[in-house]
């Protein structure tokens, strides 16, 4: 069973705030304000990639499809925007139902099936709903869909301004972590946890098993589609491509890269792969070759990915 006790120490956890807060600063006394931006995108696909690591590395359902609830949510900003709706306090928690209720509907379905089964069943639903938004050519079709504007933000917060964004990024962040924290070590997270060990046991002791794993779908799908919502506003658009199976690959290194099962994987697995991918393709047109053998060596070497190492060592 993974640990539970993945709990940030006090200190260990200030300062990294404090480093993430001072981040920006640093960058534009460095003449470096655009890393802000890459930032602020790593953050949003470590809430992406943690939400995964909800349902796969605690709940043992390798999703496959994850990636069509990011599009759900970027695109239920985006046609709310359409509609006339651009307050972030509307559109960002429609995004997070919406996709929450997606995620019911194809859990309610896919959690009768298993291992492999399971897989390409999530899959299956997520190519689905990229052919169909494919297929809208009022949203913009294949072509996707721009934004007139960030959503406008409460509090009188300016959202055109990169900083900001950034630091409201880095509260949602804060906030979904600090609350995936205490569901795993809760209760429902211990259940969790057993069922993916042991379903059988579970269910022949009376846990209700069906209904513990789609509420930890349904969450997962939620955060999903909240981490849409912040890449639609980043980006300015919206395209199904967020949600075509190569991207649900993408979430799916992340967390391998972090390490399945730990509550920090997805983060630091996000921050890996999207540096990685940002270093090399200013290096190489052909950067894709390089980060294939990094990745190639980091499962090789980390097996149970970055968050292992620490542990590795201490015990040689």
């Amino acid at each position: 069973m993974a640990p539970l006790d993945q709990i940030l120490g006090r200190r260990t956890g200030a300062v990294l705030l404090a480093l993430a807060l001072a981040f920006p600063l640093g960058a534009d006394w460095l003449g470096q304000g655009f890393y802000v931006d890459l930032a602020a995108r790593i953050m949003i696909f470590a809430l992406a990639a943690s939400s995964l690591n909800l349902v796969m590395g605690f709940g043992g359902m390798v999703c496959f499809g994850h990636a069509a609830f990011l599009g759900i949510g970027a695109y239920t900003v985006a046609i709310l925007m359409d509609a006339g709706v651009d307050a972030a306090w509307i559109a960002w928690p429609a995004a997070t139902a919406v996709a929450a209720l997606a995620a019911w509907l194809i859990g309610v379905v896919s959690l009768r099936t298993r291992g492999v089964y399971f897989i390409m069943i999530t899959l299956a639903f997520a190519q689905m709903l990229y052919y169909v938004f494919v297929s809208l050519n009022a949203y913009g079709g294949d072509d996707g869909m721009p934004l007139a504007a960030r959503s406008a933000l409460p509090f009188g917060l300016d959202a055109s301004s990169d900083l900001t964004f950034y630091y409201v990024v880095l509260a949602i962040l804060a906030g979904a972590m600090w609350l995936m924290q205490r569901l795993v070590n809760a209760r429902f997270g211990r259940a969790l946890q057993a069922i993916r060990e042991n379903e059988t046991r579970m269910e022949a002791i009376g846990y209700p098993v069906f209904r513990i794993k789609l509420a930890a779908f349904v969450i997962a799908g939620g955060a999903a589609g909240l981490a849409g919502a912040l890449v639609a506003n980043q980006a300015g658009m919206v395209s199904p491509g967020l949600m075509y199976w190569t991207q649900s690959g993408s979430l799916m290194i992340m967390v391998i890269l972090g390490g399945v099962g730990y509550l920090y994987g997805g983060v630091v697995g996000a921050a890996l792969l999207l540096v990685a991918e940002e270093y090399l393709s200013g290096l190489t047109l052909y950067w894709q070759l390089p980060l294939g053998i990094l990745l190639l060596a980091a499962v090789l070497y980390a097996r149970n990915g970055a968050l292992s190492l620490p542990a590795r060592w201490r015990h040689g």
